[in-house]
């Protein structure tokens, strides 16, 4: 049996729409078959239940100890200065990176993309193998950097920045190019018949074009390189107070104190939910 939504038919009323009839059946929403409204909500509750459990189980007393100990200050202050770095490191040089993949034609730019999303798809402790068969002592570029300029990056916290970039750095090109590629090039076009260079056009016309898009892949990179793990441990190791960022953190008090591993991811939760509602416009909202 179907009714109409009383509260529907007031509103389209009020905003002088046409009238939508919003149908109900058995109390689940229109249209909605049962074969995929009960994975759907199996779904959900799949991804939400680990979450929940955490909720649950967290030391609530304890919780103000557990987060004001020297080793959760060391490592959450690491994180932070490291995610910083990082997608500091990731702004300069991932936007010329997406201006290029994006305002640019040149053979193989599509292999090129490719390999710049590569980190995206690759196991992370494979992508700290990498780094270290790169910037290693003894990688193709690290002992030039040893020997000429005395530059050592694994286990040290240059290494945890550069790991960080490594895996955060997609995410931003992503989504700078995503905004570059919407954005129309005729204001380009018409800052370069009056006399602006291709650079100038860039700093002073698409910058502040593209200036949301940046914000959000930096948040997007930033909240990645929290959170990385693989490619860290793999290439700067774990030292308490010079390498230990929090998922670090984690992983080692899990082993010895569940309570601290617990209180430490519901940091890392909280940072997370505070990303997405940084970016509710961007990514959370429905499409319309």
């Amino acid at each position: 049996m179907t009714e109409l939504d009383a509260s529907d038919a007031a509103a389209d009323t009020l905003t002088g729409g046409p009238r939508r009839r919003r149908v109900r059946t058995g109390g689940r929403p229109a249209g909605v078959p049962l074969p995929l409204l009960l994975p759907a909500l199996v779904g959900l509750a799949f991804l939400l239940l680990p979450l929940l459990a955490l909720l649950v189980r967290a030391p609530w007393r304890d919780l103000p100890n557990q987060l004001t100990s020297t080793e959760v200050w060391q490592a959450l202050q690491l994180s932070l200065v490291c995610a910083t770095a990082a997608t500091g490191v990731s702004l300069v040089l991932g936007v010329p990176l997406a201006w290029l993949l994006a305002r640019t034609d040149f053979p193989g730019r599509g292999f090129v993309r490719a390999l710049v999303t590569l980190p995206l798809v690759l196991p992370p402790v494979v992508g700290g193998v990498a780094l270290l068969l790169a910037l290693g002592r003894n990688g193709v570029v690290g002992q030039w950097l040893d020997s000429w300029f005395g530059i050592t990056l694994p286990f040290t916290t240059a290494g945890v920045v550069v790991a960080e970039a490594f895996v955060a750095m997609p995410f931003l090109v992503i989504s700078v190019e995503g905004t570059l590629r919407a954005a129309d090039p005729r204001y380009e076009e018409a800052a370069a018949t009056l006399g602006a260079s291709r650079f100038t056009a860039f700093r002073r016309v698409t910058l502040p074009l593209i200036a949301p898009g940046i914000a959000a892949g930096a948040v997007l990179a930033w909240a990645r390189a929290l959170g990385e793990f693989g490619a860290t441990i793999t290439f700067a190791g774990n030292f308490p107070g010079r390498t230990q960022t929090m998922p670090l953190a984690v992983y080692l008090a899990l082993q010895n104190d569940p309570a601290a591993a617990i209180a430490l991811s519901l940091v890392l939760l909280a940072v997370s939910i505070a990303v997405l509602a940084g970016l509710r416009d961007r990514w959370t909202a429905a499409p319309s």
